[in-house]
């Protein structure tokens, strides 16, 4: 039977930078992370590298962010695994050195002559354009427009892997708690009372950048759905099959000579996939039918999910 399988991300444009070639050493040093980070890092340079198109930033800018957001946690090879592999909720002490990884990044870069030129997305992505981010604190105009695109593509990725997601039906439940970042918020009591004034009109991500997350998201979703059509199509083929195999075992079933009854039950045989017999042939025509019926309520759904994003106002 064939498998349905489905990547939450859609790489297509990433790859279609060859980014292999202009980057092997860095991906050689992201492999070194232990396989949750590695797989993060690989989805917000996804994101990133995506965001950045619908930015219509410049070829050069784009492959130069989608290294960024490569490296942004290359920090955490050097977070104590009991800390950065914690299950449950980090203490206050344990929150304070996983917010190390950000300067131990930005150190591992600039002493790598290879790297160095990327330091930027390790040391600013959780730095907020309203002064609440760490490791400094910065507002906007002093945080590069990099790590204001790592910092969306993160934080989305985050929740996604929080909440378990493999599909993106209820997806936009994600970006509406992303566009409660974006908006300005009173937070007098975390910010110093002379960065209020000049502040006040910001949320902690970039409102711009993340309406190109959308964009991203929707694509992504239309991608689930080609998938979920071309399974939806490989079910009507079997479902044509086993109705095959029914009008054979029907007229076996009527045959009255032992020979023409032999003749019909080698012709369902010869169309029988892997594990389907006579007993249990109905059952699985069944189990098919209802799959299509699933599958198609789930398209739906994941089209009721792009008219809600459509409708989202930053």
């Amino acid at each position: 039977m064939f498998k349905e399988t489905f990547d939450f991300y859609n790489s297509a444009n990433l790859k279609s930078y060859n980014l292999d070639s202009t980057m092997r050493y860095q991906l050689s040093v992201v492999n070194r992370l232990e396989p949750f980070t590695k797989r993060h890092s690989e989805n917000v340079a996804n994101l990133v590298c995506r965001i950045c198109e619908y930015l219509r930033c410049k070829r050069a800018f784009t492959i130069y962010a989608t290294i960024c957001a490569y490296l942004h946690d290359i920090g955490k090879l050097y977070i104590p695994k009991e800390v950065l592999s914690k299950p449950g909720k980090l203490t206050t002490e344990e929150y304070e050195i996983m917010k190390k990884h950000t300067t131990l990044g930005y150190e591992m870069c600039m002493k790598d002559i290879n790297l160095r030129p990327y330091a930027d997305g390790a040391l600013y992505h959780h730095e907020a354009l309203n002064g609440t981010g760490y490791p400094n604190g910065l507002t906007k105009k002093d945080i590069p427009y990099v790590a204001q695109i790592i910092r969306v593509a993160d934080e989305y990725d985050a929740i996604v892997t929080k909440r378990q997601y493999t599909t993106h039906v209820n997806i936009s439940e994600t970006l509406k708690d992303l566009i409660k970042d974006a908006r300005p918020e009173n937070y007098m009591k975390t910010v110093a009372l002379d960065m209020l004034k000049e502040n006040y009109k910001h949320g902690k991500i970039n409102p711009k950048i993340l309406k190109s997350l959308f964009k991203v998201v929707i694509d992504d979703t239309y991608y689930e759905i080609t998938g979920v059509m071309q399974y939806i199509d490989y079910l009507k083929d079997q479902v044509k099959r086993l109705e095959e195999i029914q009008k054979y075992d029907e007229k076996r079933l009527e045959a009255t000579k032992e020979k023409e009854q032999a003749y019909y039950l080698e012709g369902m045989k010869i169309l029988f996939d892997s594990g389907e017999t006579v007993e249990n042939y109905k059952q699985v025509l069944k189990e098919y039918l209802q799959a299509i019926v699933d599958r198609e309520n789930h398209k739906q759904k994941l089209y009721d999910e792009i008219k809600i994003i459509k409708k989202l106002r930053v």
